[in-house]
């Protein structure tokens, strides 16, 4: 039977010595997320395979929007919060992002973005269709 320990983001397999009699195939790996403290249970086979592919730690993350605006490219910035005693701690600034309904005019229809305030003001600017073409996002998909 082999157990896994999780240690930060890497995961290491401590095998215990079983009978012979016993088939590999019917062994149970476990996996316990430091998150939720969910319980999960792999055959043996297949723990060894998750752990042999270099992506196994993104199959336990979930999946998070990124707070990227897709027309600008504008992303968090890290900035030091300043204390009255001078004490800096760091901390994230985030986008601005905005979802809206933005008229397309060579679809005829609304389409909904999630934006950042600055790539609002150059679609009103420049246009829908010039921004998207130069930021490389075809309309049609949304």
């Amino acid at each position: 039977m082999a157990t896994m320990v999780t240690q930060g983001p890497w995961l290491k397999i401590a095998s215990v010595s079983q009978p012979k009699s016993v088939a590999k195939s019917t062994e149970l790996g476990f996996l316990t997320s430091q998150l939720s403290g969910v319980r999960i249970s792999y055959g043996y086979s297949d723990v060894i395979n998750c752990i042999a592919l270099p992506s196994a730690p993104s199959l336990l993350q979930p999946i998070v929007a990124r707070r990227i605006c897709p027309f600008t490219g504008k992303k968090a910035n890290r900035a030091n919060k300043v204390s009255f005693s001078n004490h800096k701690t760091k901390k994230l600034q985030f986008v601005n992002l905005q979802y809206k309904k933005v008229w397309w005019e060579a679809g005829k229809r609304f389409v909904k973005l999630r934006l950042s305030t600055k790539a609002l003001k150059t679609i009103e600017k420049n246009g829908l269709d010039a921004v998207a073409k130069e930021a490389g996002i075809d309309l049609r998909k949304k």
